[in-house]
């Protein structure tokens, strides 16, 4: 680093709201949806390690869902928390770029981790009798092990380039917590090469992750529609379903945040839609994987008998 960057120690993150009055129904209501978050995903995470009859490729791919969600959540609202109730809104550099790389790395991981979750899904439903040779445990761990591999080296391009921005007359993120827009607002570096980076990484994993999705469900779907009873087609589709829903959610919050020109960044609707995808899917995850699964609710019962 050099000249005034050499010098910069800490950010001012300008996070919601100066009004005392808001202060503590937002830490509440802060507090509630991390809780939650972790209660859930750690809930499901721990199922799932404990229950025998629960290491399956789906669930092993939901386990590492469970553990994005609480590790990537657990990146940012620990220090929005202490932001809002202390009023201190400030981070170290070290920690704004830390923040950046990990939440890039954890998200990207769960976008590759949603795509390999429809293409096991398709295997399950168009290919049963090779199901269990082609997505036996060793090859799950395999795909894991890949998929981890490239979500923790996909950031580190754009996160080097960022850790040696000049930032020369504002230190302020206009911003709940450290993310790459924001930050490239209030540099005084050109950034025609981060954008660049951003927008091709960002639409060469958006595509091939949704196109192996897409591709996935539409022959699920044509395989379900050549089921003849009906009671055969709801249970298929219902294991799909959950999954569609929690891929529609995170891929929207996505395209919403990141997908577009940062001219066009608006501080409060960007803020809002950050909050969606760093809130928003792992709240929702947890619920929406389990709540109808009879298989995991009798073995979550199982576990706490066990306990008590």
């Amino acid at each position: 680093m050099s000249g005034n960057q050499s010098k910069l120690t800490s950010f001012t993150v300008l996070c919601f709201t100066e009004e005392k009055y808001l202060q503590i129904p937002l830490f509440i209501l802060f507090l509630l949806i991390y809780l939650i978050i972790i209660l859930g995903n750690t809930t499901v995470f721990t199922t799932i390690s404990l229950s025998p009859k629960l290491h399956t490729p789906m669930y092993m791919f939901l386990g590492n869902l469970s553990f994005l969600d609480i590790s990537y959540t657990s990146t940012t609202f620990p220090k929005l928390l202490h932001m809002v109730y202390t009023q201190q809104k400030t981070i170290s550099f070290t920690g704004c770029i830390t923040q950046l790389y990990v939440l890039g790395a954890f998200g990207c991981t769960e976008g590759i981790v949603l795509a390999i979750m429809a293409y096991d899904r398709y295997m399950a439903i168009c290919q049963p009798f090779r199901y269990a040779l082609l997505m036996s445990l060793k090859h799950c761990a395999r795909f894991i092990a890949g998929v981890w591999a490239v979500g923790l080296l996909d950031p580190v391009p754009i996160v080097l380039l960022t850790a040696n921005l000049l930032f020369c007359s504002s230190h302020h993120i206009d911003h709940f917590y450290c993310d790459i827009i924001p930050l490239l607002k209030i540099t005084c570096s050109d950034t025609s090469t981060i954008e660049i980076l951003i927008y091709m990484n960002g639409v060469i994993m958006f595509f091939i992750t949704m196109a192996l999705t897409s591709i996935s469900y539409v022959f699920i779907i044509c395989t379900i529609l050549k089921i003849q009873t009906s009671q055969g087609r709801q249970k298929a589709f219902s294991t799909c379903t959950s999954h569609l829903t929690c891929v529609t959610i995170f891929y929207g919050t996505i395209t919403c945040s990141y997908l577009r020109p940062t001219k066009s960044y608006n501080p409060v609707q960007d803020s809002c839609f950050a909050l969606l995808y760093i809130a928003l899917v792992p709240l929702l995850n947890p619920f929406i994987y389990t709540l109808k699964n009879k298989e995991f609710k009798d073995n979550l019962k199982k576990i706490g008998i066990r306990i008590y």
